[in-house]
């Protein structure tokens, strides 16, 4: 039960290499997560929790490492460092979207279909932005005081547990 593998060390190995070890790791944390499991099972402790810890890091920096080199090499191909090319945008409602670039068999400014679509909103929407963003703070509250409240008639069920 070594250190876990750090950015630096994972930088220098080959994409195989990787592949193993990310599959090494994975065996690793399905035992610990079993042997956690049956620990709780039988009111014990688990052994060495921090293994799980260390097994997940490293998972995390491979994952960094391998993204790492994906954005790499889709900057030498494609220029882009962003899997799918585009720009966030705004419609005539004021939401705001990711348009995505296309492709076009004529340039833009001959374009009509183009021409067409807005991506800009009028100063009269701002209000009605204002009003959905309300809805959606309200919401994501009445959601947060619900499970408050679940909680604590869960803690008052059984207080034990807690």
């Amino acid at each position: 039960t070594g250190d876990a593998w750090n950015i630096k060390q994972l930088r220098g190995k080959s994409s195989e290499d990787l592949h193993k070890l990310w599959y090494v790791l994975l065996k690793e944390k399905n035992m610990l997560l079993t042997l956690e499991q049956e620990s709780k099972r039988q009111l014990r402790p688990m052994p060495s929790p921090e293994r799980l810890e260390k097994v997940e890091k490293s998972m995390k920096n491979i994952d960094l490492v391998v993204r790492e080199r994906e954005i790499a090499l889709r900057l030498l191909q494609t220029g882009h460092e962003k899997p799918v090319p585009g720009e966030w945008r705004h419609d005539f409602l004021g939401r705001t979207y990711w348009y995505t670039y296309k492709e076009w068999p004529i340039p833009w400014y001959l374009n009509k279909k183009y021409k067409k679509r807005k991506f800009y909103y009028l100063s009269h929407v701002n209000h009605f932005i204002r009003l959905r963003l309300e809805k959606s703070l309200r919401r994501r509250a009445r959601r947060q005081n619900l499970e408050r409240t679940r909680q604590k008639v869960l803690k008052r069920k059984f207080p034990h547990l807690a």
